[in-house]
């Protein structure tokens, strides 16, 4: 088991989620704001619970004897049209689920390490398909009507 590789992935992790995590609840207070209620909940929802996977990345860094990094991340671009913000998250996902695939099967003999990395890129793979049923419904009920069930 090589460590201080399972350390720098989950730093990378950790980092990169906890902008992303800030991102989601930033979206959430706009759609909200604009009365999209239901859709301001997902990502407020979603915020909470990449916030939680940082947690299990540091838990890990510190059970592998790391010390974990608060790193600055690159800024994010903010949405105010819910579509565009959907459309941007799925463009991520669909880029990176593959990455995270292969970078946590690249992790396997940290049977621990291995075991997180796989349940995130699980539930990422969930948020990809969430948000291309979004694209799809609003292809096929059409965009007021999507906006009407996100209210």
């Amino acid at each position: 088991m090589d460590k201080i590789k399972s350390i720098a992935v989950l730093q990378a992790y950790a980092t990169g989620l906890a902008a992303q995590s800030l991102q989601h609840k930033v979206e959430s207070k706009i759609f909200q704001d604009a009365g999209y209620s239901k859709l301001g909940e997902k990502y407020a929802e979603h915020a909470e619970e990449e916030m939680g996977w940082v947690d299990k990345f540091i838990e890990r860094i510190l059970d592998l004897g790391g010390t974990p990094k608060v790193e600055a991340a690159p800024a994010m671009e903010v949405f105010t049209d819910p579509v565009k913000y959907i459309q941007d998250d799925y463009k991520t996902s669909v880029e990176q689920v593959p990455i995270l695939m292969d970078v946590t099967s690249s992790l396997q003999d940290d049977f621990k390490t291995y075991d997180i990395l796989k349940a995130y890129a699980l539930d990422e793979e969930e948020d990809m398909l969430w948000s291309e049923t979004q694209l799809n419904l609003i292809e096929q009920i059409g965009l007021q009507n999507w906006l009407v069930k996100q209210m």
